[in-house]
This record gives C-alpha cells, sequence and structure tokens, in this order.
C-alpha cells in the first residue's frame, strides 16, 4: 500500500472527525473529499462508516465523567436512568430504520444528493432557528421519553447523505421544545451508540470481503478522527450558545451551491 493511500486515509479521517458532531454532515463530506482525490477504500463504505468509532470515542473521553455517573446511577430512579433511557428510547428508530434502509442508503451516496440535501438542510435551519417554539426542556434528562423518540426518529432523516446526523436530531430537538444547549448534548449522546451500531453492522456485513491492509487503513483513519474531533467537541457547545446555528447553515449553503454548480458544468 503506498503512502499516498496512507495520507488520504489520514485526510478522510481529519475531515470526520472536524464535521461528524456539527450540522454540515460528515458523510456527505466524506463523499465528495472521496471523489476529489479518488480514495477507495474496503467494500461497502466500511472505512467511512467506521472511522466514526474514532469520533465515538472522543466524545466518551469528554463526556467520561458524565458517562461513568450515568452508568453509576442506573440503578436507582433519578436524572442518570432518565437521561440512558431517553438515548436507549431515541436509538430505536436508526436501529430498526436503519438497518431496513442499509441497501437503499449506499444507492444515494453520490455528490449531486449531497448538494442538494446541504442546501435543503441549510434552509431548514434558517426556518427552525426562526421559527421553532420556545424552550420547554432545558436538560438532556428532562426530555419527557415521548420526546426523545421523535428526535430519534428525526435522526433517520440523516440517512439521505447530505442532512447531517447532529443537525437532524439537533434542529429536531428544537422543533419539540428543547433548549440549545441541551438539544446539542443529548445530540452527542444519541450519536454514540448509533455510530457505534452503524460501524458494527457494515463491518459484518462486509466481512468476507475485508483483508488485513483494510484494517490498517480503517486504523489510521480511526486515530486521525479521534485527534480531530476532540477539538470540535471540546467547544461546540459554547460556539453554539453564543451564535447559534446559522454560521453552519452559511456554510452548507455555500458548499452545497458549490457542488451543485460544479457537477452542473462538469
Amino acid at each position: 500500500m503506498g503512502f499516498g493511500k496512507w495520507f488520504d486515509a489520514v485526510l478522510m479521517g481529519i475531515v470526520e472527525g472536524l464535521t461528524e458532531f456539527i450540522p454540515v454532515s460528515s458523510t456527505g463530506h466524506l463523499i465528495v473529499l472521496g471523489e476529489l482525490i479518488g480514495f477507495r477504500g474496503p467494500p461497502g463504505k466500511t472505512f467511512e462508516i467506521v472511522i466514526q468509532l474514532g469520533a465515538v470515542a472522543a466524545v466518551c473521553w469528554h463526556f467520561r465523567a458524565r458517562i461513568l455517573a450515568m452508568i453509576a446511577g442506573l440503578g436507582r430512579d433519578g436524572p442518570d436512568r432518565r437521561f440512558a433511557i431517553n438515548v436507549v428510547v431515541a436509538l430505536v428508530p436508526a436501529l430498526v430504520i436503519g438497518g431496513a434502509g442499509y441497501s437503499l442508503v449506499k444507492l444515494i451516496q453520490t455528490p449531486l444528493v449531497v448538494g442538494i440535501a446541504l442546501v435543503v438542510g441549510a434552509l431548514a435551519i434558517f426556518w427552525i432557528e426562526r421559527n421553532a417554539p420556545a424552550p420547554r426542556h432545558d436538560a438532556p434528562d428532562a426530555i419527557p421519553m415521548r420526546t426523545a423518540f421523535l428526535i430519534g426518529l428525526c435522526q433517520t432523516v440523516a440517512m439521505i447523505p447530505g442532512i447531517s446526523r447532529s443537525g437532524a436530531t439537533i434542529m429536531g430537538a428544537l422543533l419539540l421544545g428543547v433548549e440549545r444547549r441541551a438539544a446539542t448534548e443529548f445530540s452527542f449522546f444519541l450519536l454514540a451508540p448509533t455510530m457505534v451500531a452503524a460501524a458494527v453492522f457494515s463491518l459484518w456485513k462486509n466481512r468476507n470481503e475485508i483483508v488485513l491492509d483494510d484494517l490498517a487503513l480503517i486504523a489510521v483513519g480511526f486515530l486521525a478522527a479521534f485527534v480531530s474531533a476532540l477539538f470540535v467537541v471540546r467547544g461546540l457547545v459554547a460556539f453554539i450558545g453564543r451564535h447559534g446555528f446559522a454560521p453552519f447553515a452559511w456554510y452548507r449553503l455555500a458548499l452545497g451551491g458549490v457542488l451543485l454548480a460544479a457537477l452542473a458544468l462538469r
């Protein structure tokens, strides 16, 4: 395996880590970047899916105290148990709908779909920022179970590449009356088991086609995603608290517009 492929794996991992937890679509970025640099990883998009675990590891490390407290509190009624139950309830739609639509999703992972979804998602963010109801739930453990399930349903929209899992989750939570910081934190914890499930499913589906070199390439991408995601997780909640989501919407609009224009001129 040449040096160029290792470099490409690092670059893909960095982009994954930088974009996974902001509402700009990490999958969309990886599809476009992969086309630009000609990256061809392990079969079934396994590389792109599994390196997301690097971002998961970054979240787990950053929130390790909260996670340990949640685990310790599972045995008694309280906010930690309610928070954990909400995450599990919100995870169910992704497991059911994601598993059923796995084959279809692979067919629509194209730059054209990404460009359209980036623009549509940007317009949705602008509208939701202006029209979301006043927040009624100001902490992740204060979210009602029914609302957590509906947030999980919103996350399934992100099966369309370019929509963004974090964007769909956070925007859905805002529409359901969750305060923006609480919505962002809840999306972190919901995305972690969702991505673990997606990675395990992809590895299992493609287990007979993956070779040792593929695993080494995935490990490099995983590490790059972990390091870059740490920087994002540490500052994202504070940034959103100060600036909201409009900067991400403008970025999506610009990137989607450039991508669609480039495809039209090709």
